[in-house]
């Protein structure tokens, strides 16, 4: 199947937790691996991952994974940018928060679930 014809696979992001943030990131690198579009939409407590200086780089649990030789956060998130994984900031997240869409890193679009829907299209959504 080519990446044209792959169903795009959105991740809808709610917590802040570090655990939900690493494997909304490796579900969406996992399918931006095997060609399919992926999209993370963050909301709410979820912006924690999107944010510039990052909260959920937690030393501790990060050092623990890779010494059990498991992806953290960063390097997913750098094959995330790699793998052209599109990352969504909920508009409407951002305001319930009270986080100012310049606290978000670099490339993060500031959207609407309109955007996040129209995006997936006829694929599929996980929610975490």
């Amino acid at each position: 199947m080519s990446a044209a014809e792959a169903r795009p696979l959105g991740v809808l992001l709610r917590s802040g937790g570090h655990e939900a943030a690493h494997y909304a990131l490796v579900l969406a690198t996992g399918a931006a691996a095997i060609g399919r579009p992926a999209v993370l939409f963050a909301t709410n407590a979820g912006l924690a991952l999107l944010l510039r200086r990052q909260p959920l780089l937690a030393e501790e649990r990060e050092a623990l994974l890779a010494r059990r030789g498991v992806a953290g956060i960063a390097a997913l998130l750098a094959a995330a940018r790699e793998l052209s994984v599109r990352f969504l900031a909920c508009e409407a997240g951002l305001k319930a928060e009270g986080v100012a869409a310049e606290l978000l890193a670099e490339g993060v679009e500031v959207a609407g679930v309109v955007t996040f829907l129209a995006a997936v299209g006829a694929g599929q959504i996980v929610a975490l």
